[in-house]
């Protein structure tokens, strides 16, 4: 809800302060006060077009400040924090009361700043915010329900929970029948290219198959070429290290097997004498062990190069050519060739189902085509049934808001299947019995349509409400028990929802919970109109219903009368 709204020079007003609350507020003051500034000023805040004519005379510009109460978990708060803005709150719990500000200005050229939480934002995103904290009807607005799609939520959410389950059954499976059918295109309409697809890979297979290619083989195979390349080194180095290890007998100078096991000779015809001696001829011993293996395993590696001659060479440059026409085309390595094959022969297998595949979402399509339109009958009926409900209640609420002859028709008319069922809500406005239904908004004057947006709205506010209700005008063109009629539902409104009512007759603002006049004051000096606003005592509250009654506020009369009426809306309320 609004707590507070602050205007800086629109219209008459220079400055002034609107104190609000939960419930019913209503706004009133003389003609010419500037009673329309407060819902200018609404307009301002929920994003409406900003008239550089509403500025006060001499000032630069106009601005309005609120200050909004709401949930940190709120759609509103969300959205604020969305745009930059931040907010107060009483505590960390999501559910916390979130106190956020909003502001607007237009300056006497026609331009408009807003600002949400403090950051500056474009004018869309406090039009945002204020679809969904404010619905202000008057003569000059348009109409909260004013689209088809606005009047059927507002159906189907006056129609209760089974209709919500209903709805979300009916759109699960819409969707899943969108996606089938655009899955089922997908396939059809590019046969040709996933069949194209399907050669390329399939050709791809072949050759990757034909070479056959192992993990890890590319980089095994580039070491043996370089192996391969240096054979002749490799087997010299490896006979010259054998040689000096264990020389042949036709080869001069002594190798280290000789001299090692000497050592181990000499030091074992004293070891007897010490056991340190005997230890290291052991050392030495286990040396002369492994200089024999080693020597061994020498010889070996040196036969095993002859067999690795040219002809092995040829053989390995001839795989790896092999492997790198591979790596050229698929991926950068064996491995990745490996992997990137895989991969090919599932999508291969998945496109060469395509026919079975056709079929198959075929069928499902006609199963869940005959879902949509079973669950769509049964929205249609449980639409019908709240319309006729919906339509009843409204037009009973019509009668007493000085409409005895008007009724409303809320239609629901088949229509082409769409994600929110296969209907059409249509709420239209019957002024009497002879005349034919028309649109909301159409063939009644702004006083009627703001009677007719009450009688909706209190209908409608336990189930489909936005935080804050503005009405302007609802009164006009009526008087005595029809306004009374109209303060009671609009006390009834607010037992839901803020609501704030501009208005000249007293019947209307005796119901309210607080009562703000819009006063004007004029200088003779300076030849300048102001008005200020003041949240009304109790005793000023009656001088102002005895003016709204006789035009007298000191009237001991009046003051008895306005008294009266105040005491008997009070206890209306009470019950």
């Amino acid at each position: 809800m609004i707590e507070e709204i602050s205007i800086w020079d629109l219209g008459v007003i220079e400055h002034a302060v609107l104190p609000l609350g939960p419930g019913y507020t209503v706004v009133t003051g003389e003609t010419g006060a500037g009673k329309t500034m407060v819902t200018s000023a609404l307009g301002l805040l929920t994003g409406k077009r900003a008239d550089a004519g509403s500025v006060r005379h001499g000032a630069k510009n106009a601005s309005v400040e609120a200050i909004i109460q709401t949930h940190a978990n709120s759609d509103i708060a969300v959205r604020a924090t969305d745009a930059g803005g931040t907010y107060d709150t009483d505590s960390e719990a999501d559910d916390a009361v979130a106190h956020l500000v909003l502001s607007r200005s237009v300056t006497s050229e026609g331009r408009s700043k807003a600002t949400v939480g403090g950051r500056t934002t474009p004018i869309g995103v406090l039009g945002e915010i204020g679809d969904a904290l404010v619905a202000v009807h008057g003569q000059s607005d348009q109409l909260r329900l004013k689209g088809a799609a606005e009047q059927r939520e507002s159906l189907d959410r006056f129609a209760g929970p089974d209709l919500a389950a209903k709805l979300a059954e009916y759109q699960h499976v819409w969707d899943e029948l969108r996606n089938a059918q655009q899955l089922r295109d997908e396939l059809v309409t590019q046969a040709r290219e996933r069949a194209l697809e399907a050669e390329t890979l399939r050709v791809a297979l072949e050759e990757i198959d034909a070479v056959d290619p192992q993990p890890g083989e590319d980089e095994a195979l580039k070491a043996e070429a370089t192996k391969l390349a240096n054979v002749e080194g490799l087997r010299t180095a490896a006979m010259s290290a054998h040689t000096a290890l264990v020389a042949e007998e036709y080869a001069e100078g002594v190798d280290a097997t000789s001299l090692v096991n000497e050592g181990k000779r000499v030091l074992e015809m004293v070891s007897e004498d010490d056991p340190e001696i005997k230890a290291l001829a052991d050392r030495l011993a286990e040396i002369g062990y492994l200089m024999a293996d080693l020597s061994s395993d020498l010889a070996s590696y040196a036969s095993s190069l002859d067999s690795e001659g040219p002809a092995r060479l040829a053989e390995v440059e001839t795989r790896r050519a092999a492997l790198n026409g591979l790596t050229k085309k698929y991926a950068p390595t064996i491995d990745g060739v490996l992997e990137w094959s895989g991969f090919a022969r599932e999508r291969s297998l998945e496109l060469g189902d395509d026919t079975l595949r056709i079929d198959e979402l075929a069928a499902r399509i006609e199963e869940l085509t005959a879902q949509r339109d079973t669950l769509g009958k049964a929205l249609t009926a449980l639409r019908q049934a709240a319309a006729e409900d919906l339509a009843a209640r409204v037009t009973t609420e019509l009668r007493g808001l000085a409409m005895p002859d008007a009724s409303l028709v809320v239609v629901v008319e088949e229509a082409e299947p769409h994600r929110y069922g296969a209907d059409t809500v249509f709420m239209l406005l019957k002024p009497h019995a002879g005349a034919g239904p028309r649109p909301l908004g159409k063939g009644a004057s702004g006083g009627e349509l703001s009677r007719v947006m009450l009688a909706l709205e209190v209908v409608l506010a336990s189930t489909d409400p936005v935080p804050t209700f503005v009405f302007d005008e609802v009164d006009s063109g009526v008087g005595g028990k029809a306004a009374v009629d109209i303060g009671r539902r609009l006390a009834r409104l607010a037992q839901h929802v803020q609501v704030i009512v501009v208005t000249h007759l007293p019947q209307v603002a005796a119901y309210a919970d607080r009562h703000v006049r819009v006063i004007k004051q004029s200088s003779s000096e300076s030849g300048v109109t102001a008005s200020d606003i003041a949240l009304l005592t109790e005793d000023e509250r009656i001088s102002e219903l005895a003016r709204m009654l006789a035009g007298q506020e000191d009237s001991e009369s009046a003051q008895a009368h306005a008294k009266e009426l105040l005491q008997d809306a009070r206890a209306e309320n009470q019950q």
